[in-house]
């Protein structure tokens, strides 16, 4: 009996130190992942789990630490002073015109926003076009209503027979009248509204196809996104201030659809215009003529003018310097002069032929609960809009305006490579923002969140294009005379082929499909034919 109790007591020993083996295996796997999580490419996976990581976040959060959390804070940051400097803790009181309305009623207590962002100073004297400055102000439209019921609903997206003010009266939904901000100049923003209702028992809205979420204003291309936070999704109080910049060469027509496609969800358009081709020729300034002799007077209050007046040095022996540098001097320059800036609001950065879906970039501007930084799906055409091509664009174009000089150093072409978690200031950035940071994209390979039209111009601005085309991306076919021709373009564009003379498979497609093209260009049908159908078939 006692060798077989003392049998039985070894077996319960070695149980005991199997469970126990295996107790601490997980919890040091768990720390491991936990701390690799700036790394891991299945972040965005492990996000979208029933996992909750705040539970968790004790094993590595430090005493006195805010619990991490994926969303940004609901209400906006302290705006920086007039020289461009944001300290989140100094005292305001002495600026009767803060534009924090809402810092007053809802107080941080863990202090999250705590980093401290140094924007560059403004350059040059007022007066001159590319020297001036641009004064950030709060967009003071009413995106969302607050319904009789208790409901906070997004206009746009709510059905109108349900969307009733406080008085009972229905309101009408913001739609094509809205886009009336094209012609509106900026006015100084109103007191901010109420508090909104949020929680369990918020009382939801009726949603219109394309829209989703309790309040009705999560577009489709978010919804089917993999974005890991939607259901800590919010409305803001105070929108976001949405910062777009572009480089500019002779895209005239899509620079139009841009603006109109954006007009109403972006509040200041960088655009970046150089005397110098990417090949390192001189041109004339052909968008600062257009701006000036009124073409975009619809528009002009939301335009800062970015003059390049240099070539950069080795652009011409390696054309990537100069691509890049195109990008460089666009968000330094241009957000060097951009006065009233806040840390949350929205940097966005595209070229010329990308044009992003305004329900994509209005949910930026509306809602907390996003990580960063923001890459879209855009739809891939060749020559125009009739020529689709397999697959999508997707490339990060979007952070805040504090993740864009504590991680990038204020430079977009950093912004669009996808090494942010390996760059020097990142982990301090996360740190002390007190939000786990992942990419994620607007969108997906069947939900376009915008558009990328290659090469979509008349058969003169094809060839314009083969000149312009910097000194790196080879074979650079402007080189070659006979690729330069009218006809030889022209064929091109009806076979949809490829200078090396190859044809693709194209899907067929119809402009009556949905996200063909931007709708300023479809509303417009006649006078941009030219890239919405084969002119050459």
């Amino acid at each position: 009996m006692a060798r077989l109790y003392l049998q039985g007591r070894m077996k319960m020993r070695r149980h005991n130190l199997f469970l126990f083996g295996a107790l601490a295996l997980c919890v040091l796997s768990l720390l491991q992942y936990c701390k690799g999580f700036h790394h891991m490419p299945m972040l965005r996976e492990l996000y979208a789990s029933s996992v909750n990581l705040e539970a968790l976040s004790f094993l590595w959060r430090r005493n006195g630490d805010p619990p991490y959390n994926f969303h940004p804070e609901r209400r906006p940051l302290p705006g920086p002073s007039d020289t461009g400097l944001w300290e989140p803790g100094e005292d305001r009181e002495d600026q009767g015109n803060a534009e924090d309305t809402l810092g007053k009623e809802q107080p941080n207590p863990w202090n999250v926003n705590r980093i401290t962002i140094t924007l560059p100073d403004p350059k040059g004297p007022w007066g001159e076009l590319h020297k001036r400055s641009f004064h950030l102000h709060d967009d003071p439209t009413p995106f969302f209503v607050r319904t009789k019921s208790g409901a906070y609903c997004f206009r746009e997206g709510t059905e109108m027979t349900f969307l009733k003010d406080d008085s009972g009266q229905r309101v009408q939904a913001a739609g094509e009248g809205q886009r009336k901000i094209l012609h509106a100049h900026q006015v100084e923003p109103k007191s901010a509204p109420g508090k909104t209702a949020r929680g369990k028992g918020l009382v939801k809205c009726m949603c219109r196809p394309g829209w989703h979420g309790p309040h009705c204003g999560i577009p489709t291309m978010v919804q089917h996104s993999n974005l890991p936070t939607k259901e800590r999704l919010t409305p803001r109080m105070v929108p976001r201030r949405v910062i777009n910049a572009i480089n500019i060469n002779h895209e005239f027509d899509l620079l139009h659809a841009r603006f109109h496609e954006l007009a109403d969800a972006v509040d200041l358009f960088l655009v970046c215009e150089s005397n110098f081709t990417a090949y390192g020729d001189s041109k004339p300034l052909h968008f600062l003529r257009l701006l000036l002799n009124g073409t975009y007077d619809y528009v002009h209050h939301k335009i800062l003018y970015v003059f390049l007046d240099h070539f950069p040095k080795g652009g011409q022996q390696n054309g990537w310097i100069a691509d890049d540098y195109l990008r460089t001097f666009l968000s330094r320059d241009g957000m060097s002069r951009v006065q009233g800036a806040r840390p949350d609001d929205v940097f966005l950065i595209n070229d010329a032929d990308e044009i992003p879906a305004r329900e994509g970039i209005l949910f930026l501007k509306l809602y907390d609960g996003w990580t960063e930084p923001v890459s879209m799906h855009m739809r891939k055409s060749l020559y125009g809009f009739f020529w689709r091509q397999p697959g999508t664009l997707d490339i990060v174009s979007a952070c805040t305006v504090a993740m864009l000089f504590a991680v990038y150093n204020g430079d977009g072409i950093s912004l669009r490579r996808r090494e942010y978690f390996s760059m020097p200031g990142f982990r301090n950035y996360q740190r002390k923002s007190g939000h786990i940071l992942v990419q994620w994209s607007i969108g997906s390979p069947v939900h376009y969140a915008g558009w990328h039209c290659s090469w979509c111009f008349r058969p003169e601005g094809i060839s314009q294009k083969l000149i312009s085309a910097q000194n790196g991306d080879f074979p650079r076919w402007g080189d070659y005379v006979e690729k330069r021709d009218l006809n030889y373009i022209k064929g091109l564009i009806r076979t949809g082929g490829w200078f090396d003379d190859s044809v693709g498979e194209y899907p067929p497609t119809d402009p009556k499909e949905p996200m063909y093209a931007p709708k300023y260009l479809l509303k417009n049908f006649q006078l941009y034919c030219y890239i919405l159908e084969n002119q050459y078939a």
